[in-house]
């Protein structure tokens, strides 16, 4: 938790965003593992965490517009839960720490928010994503468990788009924190991919490195020698010489501030020279996208300007041919990117995006796209200062979409298919940054990860 005075302070921002009625913001319950009493490790709400800060459940936060009344609800703890959990603070001590001078117990906000509705005031709310929110969102608000996302607050969702989407140097800080963790993480799957092992013991000692600092992993690890299986969980192979390992991990910090990274690497520490040719493509879409990211611009054309240094790649191996403008412009690269360069980043690995992707990449101005492979391009809109988002370029040698693809006749004037059939084999590489858009241009966060050839390869060495 940070100090009271950043949740009173991002309250009072919403509060000048939201005009009229009220917004209701519940904590995540637990969530059972097997049986009630067993959960899983405990994590909090994103957005109760942004605004209320307490990292436990039993909670509701209520922040009125009109009055500027802020309410916590929870109960006490009784004597059978401090003897499994020790003694703990009151729901008054808790709520001080946030600022919050008000609080009722749970059982009342049921009572308050009946009374709200019958004056006719607008509860807002976010659209849920357990189970569990959206039945109890169903029995506060009084709608069918079906009816409660479509019934969500599109202004309240519009405002906290506009306060989380720009990150402050507290939260850029807490990012930073978290892609140091991933340099170890990264790092140490450098070291350990070597012939024999198995890709199951590297992907439970980089989680484990992130569980050792407080927090967890910002998603389950991808670690696969089949790296064009774009988020491959599975873990079941053991690492050959002469093939490579995708790994995609970050961490996620105790405030919730997330890291997501990919590193490609050749087990056994040298990359042979057609993995190497390919690897050069990938990172020098990677850099240039990356160099040219500023405010200002949108971060579509960054995704088309990596297609085109891909495009451009890949016809000097002779796997593309034909106008380079014109192939990207077709949609040709997306056999071998067949997704978009990055998204937000933040308190979730995908930032915000339980709001709907379209409501944090996109705007009224930037519409997404339908073609195949732009259409996955999860953040598109204009960047702006304080923006933190990835840049993930990739080359991906996917049979089943190759053999789609030339079955249908696509792009037979920009694909040499005979000598993509050769790469069927090669799996696929990509690279990924957490950049943030400063208020000339862009800089990686965090202690720089080892993304070159050389790098990789000194590091996958040592």
């Amino acid at each position: 938790m940070f100090e009271k005075e950043v949740y009173t302070d991002r309250r009072n921002r919403l509060k000048n965003e939201m005009k009229s009625g009220l917004a209701l913001f519940i904590a995540n319950p637990e969530a059972a593992m097997n049986y009630t009493a067993n959960t899983y490790h405990y994590r909090q709400d994103s957005h109760f965490s942004y605004f209320f800060g307490l990292p436990h459940p039993g909670f509701a936060g209520l922040i009125d517009f009109e009055s500027g009344e802020e309410i916590l609800f929870g109960n006490d703890l009784d004597i059978d839960d401090i003897i499994w959990m020790g003694p703990q603070p009151s729901v008054a001590e808790q709520a001080a720490e946030v600022g919050i001078q008000k609080t009722l117990p749970y059982s009342k906000l049921i009572e308050t928010l009946q009374q709200a509705g019958t004056k006719g005031r607008d509860i807002h709310f976010l659209p849920p994503y357990r189970g569990e929110m959206m039945i109890e969102l169903s029995q506060l608000l009084g709608y069918k468990p079906s009816e409660v996302k479509s019934n969500a607050s599109p202004e309240l969702i519009k405002a906290v788009v506009k306060l989380k989407e720009i990150k402050n140097e507290l939260e850029i800080s807490e990012i930073e924190k978290a892609v140091d963790v991933a340099w170890l993480m990264h790092t140490t799957a450098m070291k350990m991919a070597k012939p024999g092992i198995s890709e199951q013991q590297i992907a439970g000692t980089i989680e484990g490195i992130a569980l050792s600092f407080g927090g967890s992993v910002s998603f389950p690890v991808i670690l696969s020698m089949d790296g064009q299986i774009l988020h491959n969980h599975s873990h079941h192979n053991v690492l050959k010489t002469g093939r490579m390992l995708v790994v995609d991990a970050g961490a996620e910090l105790s405030s919730l501030y997330d890291s997501d990274i990919t590193r490609t690497i050749p087990v056994g520490g040298k990359f042979n020279e057609r993995q190497k040719d390919i690897y050069e493509i990938v990172l020098k879409a990677n850099m240039d996208s990356i160099a040219a990211t500023a405010p200002g611009k949108e971060y579509r054309d960054m995704h088309f300007l990596a297609a085109t240094r891909i495009t451009e790649g890949l016809k000097n191996l002779g796997l593309m041919k034909g106008n380079v403008e014109d192939a990207v412009a077709a949609g040709a690269h997306t056999l071998f990117l067949p997704h978009g360069l990055g998204h937000m980043l933040g308190m979730d690995v995908h930032d915000m995006e339980g709001l709907g992707e379209n409501n944090v990449g996109y705007d009224e101005h930037t519409k997404r796209a339908t073609q195949f492979g732009t259409a996955y391009l999860r953040l598109g809109k204009k960047l702006k200062p304080g923006f933190v988002l990835t840049n993930e370029p990739g080359i991906y040698f996917i049979p089943a979409l190759i053999d789609k693809f030339r079955a249908e006749g696509q792009f037979m004037d920009f694909i040499n298919y005979d000598k993509v059939e050769t790469y069927k084999d090669f799996g696929g590489i990509r690279i990924e940054d957490d950049i943030l858009v400063t208020e000339t241009g862009s800089r990686i966060l965090g202690k720089a990860i080892p993304k070159s050839v050389a790098d990789v390869e000194e590091m996958a060495c040592s």
